[in-house]
């Protein structure tokens, strides 16, 4: 059975969606924060040297990385599901849109997030509006694509939509990128969180509430 190991508040929550939406069966073995520090606790470095979520054990494989797993589990248990065929139209969609969601937005969050902190909240450094007109660009994009289709990868759901999902979601706890004015964005997370597999995913991974749709709609706990 594969094993996930899974930090709460992380994006290893999109390693217990994808198997959730698979329906393949999976023990969850379940780790809290550092309450002061708010880092992964020690015990995950006898996993993974890093110390870091997710992991995913399957007999001898321990594999890290949130996108080098889904790509695994897609590869070997998937049987075609929530994947793109390379003859598909769509393929270079899902292809781009998959690995935007780390290799770029998440990139562009995570400097837009440290700087923030490192300036301090009163801050008059240049550097922060620079770096939100870079982060509001790559918004723009996102919101341009879901102008044109439901999903990243056209109309049907995959498991880009799973990648892309975390950075308007769950990592609002660190920092909130604001979506007002993206219609198409907060209609994408609206569809998104009516799945059955969204929703046993995100109790699973400890969420009493859906962590993307507290911008103004009203959903209730799961």
């Amino acid at each position: 059975m594969l094993i996930v190991h899974h930090l709460k508040v992380s994006q290893s929550e999109r390693i217990v969606w994808l198997l959730e939406e698979l329906d393949l069966p999976y023990e969850l073995r379940v780790y809290q924060r550092d309450p002061v520090t708010q880092f992964a606790p020690p015990e995950l470095r006898s996993v993974h040297p890093l110390g870091s979520a997710p992991v995913l054990c399957d007999r001898e494989i321990v594999m890290a990385e949130s996108g080098a797993i889904a790509e695994y589990v897609l590869a070997r248990y998937g049987n075609g599901r929530l994947a793109v065929p390379v003859t598909s139209p769509q393929y270079p969609d899902y292809l781009y849109w998959f690995h935007y969601a780390n290799a770029s937005l998440m990139m562009q969050i995570g400097v837009n997030w440290i700087a923030a902190m490192a300036a301090g909240q009163d801050s008059d450094s240049p550097l922060l509006p620079t770096l939100r007109e870079r982060l509001d660009l790559h918004l723009q994009l996102v919101e341009d694509r879901l102008s044109r289709s439901p999903y990243f990868a056209g109309s049907e759901f995959t498991a880009a939509d799973i990648m892309m999902h975390f950075p308007f979601g769950t990592m609002k706890a660190f920092y909130n990128i604001g979506l007002d004015n993206r219609p198409n964005i907060k209609a994408w997370l609206a569809r998104i969180s009516d799945r059955p597999g969204y929703q046993h995913a995100m109790k699973a991974a400890g969420h009493e509430q859906d962590p993307a749709l507290d911008w103004g709609a009203t959903r209730g706990a799961f």
